[in-house]
């Protein structure tokens, strides 16, 4: 990542993800980021929004991180969303002949901003024993909160059971 634009971003989804395939069988989630700055007024007393920026973003699943699954199964319009990602610019021509430019992040991370709401992290069953071994991403739910499987005790939370000091459970990394 030498040399690219690494960006943090917090604010509203401004619609529900769109996830895809694409032919040579990646999954994309792509969506868009409002983030609007809040500007008190001095000659009113009062707050008031400030020009809104809009981000076009991209997440991709890969064989370690099912990201866009993740984004599917657990954000929607209108939520608080901080995002890290690579910034890129983009030119293209119109079928009219006129030329644009865009700004799109490449969304490294994302979750829920915790300022104004709450959230349960569910982990993404994985495969085997120590480390991550990769996983397929919970059910698609649109609730910030989500309640653990029926029938699930504290013994089949992966992060619930006594670590042997490596990272992940049973494992032969050392310990920190």
């Amino acid at each position: 990542m030498a040399g690219e634009t690494l960006i943090t971003m917090v604010g509203n989804l401004t619609a529900d993800p769109e996830v895809r395939t694409t032919g040579n069988g990646g999954t994309v989630a792509n969506f868009t980021i409002a983030s609007t700055p809040r500007l008190f007024n001095r000659n009113t007393g009062q707050w008031e929004d400030g020009d809104a920026l809009f981000i076009r973003c991209s997440a991709w699943d890969s064989q370690y991180n099912p990201t866009a699954s993740n984004i599917q199964a657990s954000l929607a319009k209108g939520m608080r969303v901080i995002a890290q990602g690579t910034l890129s610019q983009r030119s293209y021509q119109d079928k009219q002949g006129a030329k644009h430019t865009v700004m799109e992040m490449h969304v490294l991370e994302i979750g829920p901003a915790l300022t104004r709401n709450n959230a349960q992290v569910v982990r993404n069953p994985s495969q085997g024993q120590g480390g991550f071994q990769g996983g397929q991403a919970q059910p698609q739910s649109t609730q910030w909160s989500q309640s653990a499987p029926a029938g699930s005790t504290q013994n089949s939370d992966p992060w619930g059971t006594p670590d042997d000091g490596g990272f992940g459970g049973n494992s032969d990394e050392p310990a920190f």
